[in-house]
């Protein structure tokens, strides 16, 4: 009943999220006078996404009971900085490429992330997890050429800007990860601490921007022209908080390979749900490539549980013949 639970709400929360993300970004709205007009805010929208989840995670850190934190709360600047980011290059793709897209960009990331972990972590891989990744971005490539509505604008120099973008958040969002990796390596910290240290920071970075640039008045003065705005964005905010929450819940309580199975669904929901509402043709090429990249990412997890199932077999052994200090 409680992976039933965890499944729904990560599934609910994400696939909500998904759609209104793609929904703000790419759809005009209409104005009262007639003039129909994009939000190109992107940075707002991301300020308003941490805003809900700081003062969310900070309430349970006064409610729950937490180990002592000590890592230095600096340390949390560089994540922070390297979410807001990626999140805005997130955002801003969505003026050039389709959400299936997108979502298939994130799951390309594998080798990236591999990569990035090499450099910050020193992990290595093996070769069937190399194979895997590269799997996910052949599969990547042929959606990507079989897809009429791959790019939003016509032309060569909309392709070159979607892919520049979707680079730079695969680039911040790789960082992200590791870093708090390495963090939770290093410090021991919960996972509520990290949530409220990360946001909290993403906000300062947010505001700093937001207030040199007047986003917050244009952000506003958006509002005031088209009130469902209002509505979208605050669904969106409460979306990304539920999702964050059910997935520290989900680690906790079932494991990361039982939370990367859910999310790998969730992805494939996400693609299906934007071509039945958003009318993204996708021919058949184009569905080998998802077969082809969602089949790499369950093959991968399938022999991530079974070396994760292994290592834990010998380390009991190991460690049985350790004498108590």
């Amino acid at each position: 009943m409680t992976l039933t639970l965890c499944s729904l709400g990560l599934l609910g929360s994400y696939l909500i999220w998904g759609l209104l993300q793609e929904r703000i970004m790419a759809i005009k709205y209409a104005g009262v006078d007639g003039v129909d007009e994009n939000f190109r805010n992107s940075l707002f929208l991301e300020f308003m996404n941490r805003f809900l989840a700081v003062f969310i995670s900070s309430s349970l850190l006064i409610i729950m009971k937490n180990p002592v934190h000590r890592a230095p709360v600096y340390m949390y600047s560089y994540n922070a900085f390297s979410n807001v980011m990626s999140s805005w290059f997130q955002y801003e793709a969505l003026k050039y490429v389709s959400f299936p897209v997108q979502v298939l960009a994130k799951a390309s990331k594998v080798i990236p992330v591999m990569l990035m972990s090499r450099l910050v972590m020193n992990k290595t891989y093996t070769l069937l997890e190399y194979m895997t990744g590269l799997m996910i971005s052949v599969g990547l490539f042929l959606f990507l050429v079989n897809s009429d509505d791959s790019v939003r604008m016509k032309g060569h120099e909309a392709t070159v800007s979607g892919v520049i973008l979707m680079c730079g958040y695969l680039l911040f969002d790789t960082f992200t990860v590791n870093w708090q990796g390495k963090l939770y390596q290093k410090y021991q910290m919960s996972s509520i601490q990290m949530m409220a240290g990360s946001n909290l920071f993403s906000i300062l970075f947010a505001s700093v921007s937001l207030l040199e640039q007047g986003g917050f008045s244009e952000a506003y003065a958006f509002m005031w022209r088209h009130p469902s705005f209002i509505f979208h964005i605050s669904i969106l905010s409460t979306a990304s908080t539920i999702g964050q929450l059910f997935i520290y819940f989900t680690i906790h309580e079932f494991g990361p390979v039982t939370f990367t199975i859910i999310m790998t669904v969730r992805q494939a929901a996400s693609i299906l749900l934007s071509c039945i509402f958003f009318h993204h043709p996708v021919h058949f090429i184009g569905l080998v490539g998802i077969v082809v990249c969602f089949g790499a990412i369950f093959l991968r997890i399938y022999y991530t549980g079974w070396k994760r199932g292994g290592h834990h077999h010998s380390t009991v052994i190991n460690t049985a013949t350790v004498p108590a200090k």
